[in-house]
């Protein structure tokens, strides 16, 4: 889960563990059932805190699962970050999030079926890897290696591409995910406007940190 600086006494790293242990659980609950109907009891026992303790953080539910959709989302973005570092071609930040996306089904998939079964509500929104997903489609428009075009109509397509591949991920998982997700990168450079040979070689290129 995404870190932050530790609060600075013991009642304030209690109060925040709490909060941690909840939205674990929430988490939790969204990968493995996606019922946001359960009971606060039954999230308070799986976080092992007092049922009393999560009005002290939430004031619904509804709460408590936004908070763990973007919690989520933002450890989702935070990956990207650790992994593409000292990327500076938009279409290879692309290729290479489409290729991490789908191996992190495997590596992470808790964090995975999150995205899967509320991402898409989320492509949009200002947390996790959408604005990430702006900032490298407008460099690439503002540089002239993608096809200038309305950002939020760029990110519709490359958000629900993406949503696509984790569900194809888990719902295929006998198919082998990192050529779905090299071949789906191609189209989407290719749509974004980056000519075939080099879509299919940017596609096709050693990811950061991985045998070449």
């Amino acid at each position: 889960m995404p870190t932050s600086a530790p609060p600075g006494n013991r009642f304030e790293r209690r109060r925040a563990e709490t909060r941690r242990a909840l939205i674990r659980a929430a988490r939790q609950i969204l990968a493995e059932t996606g019922d946001t109907g359960v009971s606060i009891q039954a999230i308070a026992e799986r976080a092992d805190v007092g049922f009393g303790s999560f009005y002290n953080h939430f004031e619904s539910k509804t709460e408590l699962f936004e908070a763990a959709v973007i919690d989520a989302l933002e450890e989702f973005g935070q990956s990207f970050d650790e992994r593409l570092t000292g990327l500076d071609d938009p279409a290879e930040l692309v290729a290479a999030g489409f290729r991490l996306s789908a191996r992190m089904a495997d590596s992470q998939p808790e964090l995975m079926q999150v995205l899967r079964r509320r991402g898409l509500g989320y492509i949009h929104s200002d947390n996790g890897l959408a604005r990430r997903a702006v900032r490298d489609l407008e460099a690439g428009m503002t540089s002239g290696r993608f096809t200038a075009v309305d950002p939020a109509v760029a990110l519709s397509a490359l958000g629900g591409t993406l949503l696509s591949l984790v569900e194809l991920r888990f719902a295929r998982p006998d198919l082998d995910g990192d050529e779905a997700a090299v071949n789906l990168a191609e189209m989407v450079l290719l749509m974004l406007g980056v000519p075939a040979d080099d879509a299919h070689e940017v596609a096709r290129r050693p990811l950061p940190g991985a045998p070449a």
